[in-house]
């Protein structure tokens, strides 16, 4: 891979998301738990800097006040929202010279920083492309530009069936010498008992029976005159009964108490989704940028269930990657041998506290990047604006 080419590609990504939404929306703080989105205009440029201008380099720093105000973003406990003002921050064009001016130092650097932090950077440019994906979703559309209609696929009403998967190990971790954050390492296997899996992720229409017997609607549906709609990045659209639907942890743990089944350990996600085999991908070894699949940022919103079925996995398990997170039963918590990166300390560690939990998979606007088998992503139980979605299994 050329490092230098995939930095610009994601530079690119991410300055085409802000320009989604006008100067004065960059204030908003659409979600109410985390920054405004002016922060993050400087955050991703301001992150490259900190690591590698002063880190690596030990440049010195033209804009410390700068430095210190994008350099970390919040995760705070339910009911402790940042009280911050649109007043409190800078100017728009203060913050687009900053991050033209960071941009310029590490691109003359960077042939001259380690292949593992060029990485680290590129990747961490990715995940808040789909994090940014996040917020802008909880807009109103009316807030929002259109670039382009989205895709639509047409596909065959999902025949809801369970598959069997034999007992095994399961490969989990990543192997020393490739790269991965810190929560990946070490690489080993986990025995797997026997058990069955869902085909395919719970549908909306599987869910609103849920709801209708009692459980809770998630945060991207809206009811209107007795009638379900689907929030989406730009409109609103009569609840699609065949995608999944995008639910918390803790609406998805209910979901599956309801229906007399658990959600999928990280391990038996694992063995559903590659068996026993070293392939890169639930599908093989072909390139994800060569399978037609609901990731990369190829639709804006979920489609059917069934769609894509290239994507299959060993065992003809749908939709493994792409379409939306799968959540896992397994609390976000180190293997054995786990050592924090000492660039990036509180990565991984500053989350293991039981109230995390793991998602494999991807999501629409998950990159490629990302795709990894070792991969491993986790959000709060009761944090409702993930692209995060339910597969049954059963014993």
């Amino acid at each position: 891979m050329n490092t230098r080419s995939e930095l610009q590609r994601a530079r690119a990504h991410t300055d085409s998301l802000f320009q989604l939404v006008s100067c004065e929306t960059l204030y908003e703080r659409p979600i109410p738990d985390r920054h405004r989105l002016i922060f993050y205009v400087g955050h991703l440029d301001a992150f490259d800097w900190n690591q590698l201008g002063r880190g690596v380099h030990r440049m010195p720093s033209f804009a410390t006040d700068f430095d210190s105000l994008f350099e970390a973003g919040i995760d705070p406990p339910p009911g402790q929202a940042a009280q911050d003002t649109a007043a409190d921050w800078p100017r728009l064009d203060a913050v687009t010279a900053y991050v033209a001016r960071t941009r310029t130092a590490i691109d003359q650097i960077w042939d001259h920083i380690p292949s593992d932090m060029q990485q680290m950077v590129i990747e961490h440019r990715w995940m808040h492309a789909e994090t940014l994906c996040y917020l802008l979703y909880q807009l109103d559309p009316e807030l929002k530009r259109r670039p382009k209609v989205a895709t639509t696929y047409d596909a065959p009403a999902p025949n809801p069936r369970f598959i069997a998967i034999p007992a095994g190990d399961a490969p989990l971790g990543q192997p020393p010498g490739m790269f991965g954050w810190d929560n990946e390492f070490s690489a080993h296997e986990q025995s797997v008992d026997a058990f069955e899996i869902a085909q395919h992720k719970v549908t909306n229409a599987e869910y609103l029976r849920f709801v209708e017997a009692g459980g809770t609607a998630p945060i991207f549906w809206r009811q209107r005159n007795g009638a379900w709609s689907l929030r989406r990045m730009f409109d609103e659209v009569p609840l699609p009964p065949a995608a999944p639907v995008y639910a918390t942890h803790q609406q998805a743990s209910a979901y599956a108490r309801w229906a007399g089944c658990d959600l999928p350990t990280e391990a038996q996600w694992h063995r559903a989704a590659y068996g026993r085999s070293d392939q890169r991908f639930p599908w093989g070894d072909a390139a994800p940028n060569g399978v037609h699949g609901n990731f990369d940022f190829v639709d804006w919103d979920p489609v059917s269930v069934t769609t894509s079925p290239a994507g299959d996995s060993v065992y003809g398990v749908s939709q493994m990657i792409g379409n939306g997170w799968e959540w896992t039963s397994t609390p976000f918590a180190p293997f054995e041998g786990f050592k924090a990166h000492t660039y990036y300390p509180g990565y991984s560690a500053n989350f293991f506290d039981d109230e995390h939990y793991v998602l494999k998979g991807a999501s629409p606007v998950t990159s490629r990047a990302l795709l990894r088998r070792s991969f491993r992503n986790w959000f709060r139980k009761d944090y409702p604006y993930v692209f995060s979605t339910i597969r049954l299994i059963r014993r």
